[in-house]
């Protein structure tokens, strides 16, 4: 029959935490924007003018940072997929930029081995130009994707010379 009571501890006390209304949260964002670091004169003015303790103005700034960081780690997040995205596509466009060149490489190569083997016979010396005029001819025709390295497909000789 103890008449004398003893405090609640924290424990015990019901925890009756009232949200902040539209005005409140208001002024702390203003606040925030300002500065988002609380220093222990602003969390009790602000703590006297919105009516709430001091604790709850610091778990909010507390929250707020939290808040805007994983923001800005989404958004960080998002470009960043966005550029890797891009790299992807141009990394593919190169890559066949790459086996377009290596095949353009291969039959102009194929085109030299081809000259290069025949400027040792008969026939192409007769013709009265070198086989390094010929290799010459044959090469830029397979660059410019001519069948017939000495005549155009409507019958101009590209090189000048009568065969």
């Amino acid at each position: 029959m103890d008449q004398f009571q003893y405090p609640q501890t924290r424990k015990h006390q019901s925890k009756r935490r009232k949200r902040l209304s539209q005005d409140q949260v208001r002024l702390l964002e203003t606040n925030f924007n300002f500065n988002n670091k609380l220093d222990q004169d602003n969390k009790s003015r602000l703590a006297l003018e919105l009516g709430v303790p001091p604790r709850q103005v610091a778990i909010w700034y507390q929250n707020k940072r939290a808040r805007d960081k994983n923001q800005s780690l989404e958004a960080d997040h998002k470009a960043l997929q966005q550029q890797l995205e891009n790299v992807v596509a141009e990394n593919a466009r190169l890559e066949g930029e790459v086996e377009r060149l290596k095949a353009e490489l291969n039959k102009i190569n194929d085109v030299l081995n081809a000259f290069n083997s025949s400027s040792s016979c008969e026939e192409v010396g007769s013709s009265g130009l070198s086989s390094e005029q010929n290799l010459e001819k044959e090469f830029y025709a397979a660059l410019i994707g001519v069948r017939d390295p000495f005549v155009a497909p409507d019958g101009y000789d590209f090189f000048g010379s009568s065969v």
